[in-house]
């Protein structure tokens, strides 16, 4: 009972309001690697809203310049789902939601993005969390559907995909893992790409620039790209062997990789109070290895010839991101325990007028 009492909001705030008294305040804490584990966080991008007045997508900054570029990233909020919370907008066909309503949601995804009288069809993969890249074609089924059964439910087997079909909406699913759209200005070509730790690992994203070059010859320089909501390295610890098999496979592998040291609220925001009162043997917690998987993604582009400043990180974490009232913004396997819905990372070209 004692423990349950010194870790709860109540005590935290009579703490705070003795040392207050005296003039002390608490800060945040830094991990071994020097980044910020909370309060430091970059502004988050403003996004597009529903009827309701909620967030329903984030873009990349910029884009909108691009008139014929269609694009965003989903949240969980302004959809039908019930099952995951009132409202939400889930987006996979998980065992657990109705699939009327994630239809519904996605009707309304493909609305926002592309415009009711559109006519923009969805292409989605079944994700296996490889590096394999899809071309998809005009004549190979897009535009009427044959690439998905008859309930929506994709059939190809892929991690990435790229079009220069006006029409088609790429979409790419995540709950934590990372999207990365990538579009060229000159040849109006887009692409998706599905980037967990395996995919990244792979280099699903150099490899699909590359793709990119043969098939369409892109240049690099005409390259624009955006990583999107996903979980952050505040939030996200792997084992050693995800650590090892990174230094293996990447020369700045140490580079994304951070030592976290996990404490109880208390002890957190008042070390002090406990320098004396540890025990033997009860020392802080051993540090966790925690992975930047936008970091790793970024250095991906750039390693394939994008240019810094024509890369959008969004940077928001799907684990641990709020609105206001102190709900979830995101989807998170992980942040809720595997019980969650699913987001997508969206691009097209208009089609033609």
């Amino acid at each position: 009972m004692f423990m349950e009492w010194i870790e709860s909001k109540e005590a935290i705030g009579a703490v705070d309001a003795i040392l207050a008294g005296v003039g002390l305040t608490h800060g945040n804490r830094k991990t071994r690697a020097g980044s910020w584990e909370s309060g430091e966080r970059k502004k988050p991008l403003r996004g597009t809203r529903s009827a309701s007045g909620k967030a329903m997508l984030v873009r990349a900054e910029g884009w909108e310049r691009q008139a014929w570029l269609q694009h965003g990233f989903s949240t969980r909020l302004a959809g039908v789902s019930e099952v995951y919370g009132p409202g939400e907008m889930n987006l996979g066909w998980t065992a657990s939601d109705d699939p009327a309503l994630v239809a519904e949601n996605r009707r309304r995804l493909v609305k926002e993005i592309a415009g009711a009288r559109s006519g923009a069809h969805l292409v989605t993969l079944r994700q296996v969390h490889s590096g394999v890249v899809r071309i998809i074609e005009q004549n190979d089924g897009a535009l009427e559907g044959k690439l998905e059964t008859v309930d929506g439910k994709a059939v190809l087997r892929s991690d990435g995909m790229m079009t220069d079909v006006p029409g088609v909406l790429l979409g790419v699913q995540v709950a934590d893992c990372v999207p990365v759209l990538v579009a060229d200005r000159k040849k109006k070509v887009v692409a998706a790409f599905h980037a967990g730790w395996r995919g990244t690992l792979g280099r699903i994203v150099e490899r699909g620039i590359g793709r990119m070059r043969l098939r369409y010859g892109s240049q690099p320089e005409d390259l624009i790209a955006a990583i999107g909501p996903s979980i952050g390295a505040c939030c996200y610890s792997v084992g050693e062997e995800v650590r090892h098999e990174f230094e293996s496979q990447l020369a700045y592998a140490p580079q994304l990789f951070s030592e976290v040291y996990d404490s109880d609220p208390v002890k957190e925001k008042y070390p002090l109070l406990f320098l004396t009162a540890r025990a033997p043997g009860h020392s802080n917690i051993g540090p966790q290895t925690h992975l930047d998987l936008w970091e790793a993604n970024r250095r991906q582009l750039l390693d394939a010839g994008l240019r810094g400043k024509n890369i959008s990180v969004i940077g928001e974490c799907t684990a641990c991101t709020r609105i206001k009232n102190g709900r979830l913004k995101y989807y998170s396997h992980r942040g809720e325990s595997g019980f969650a819905g699913r987001m997508m990372g969206v691009i097209g070209i208009e089609p033609s007028r």
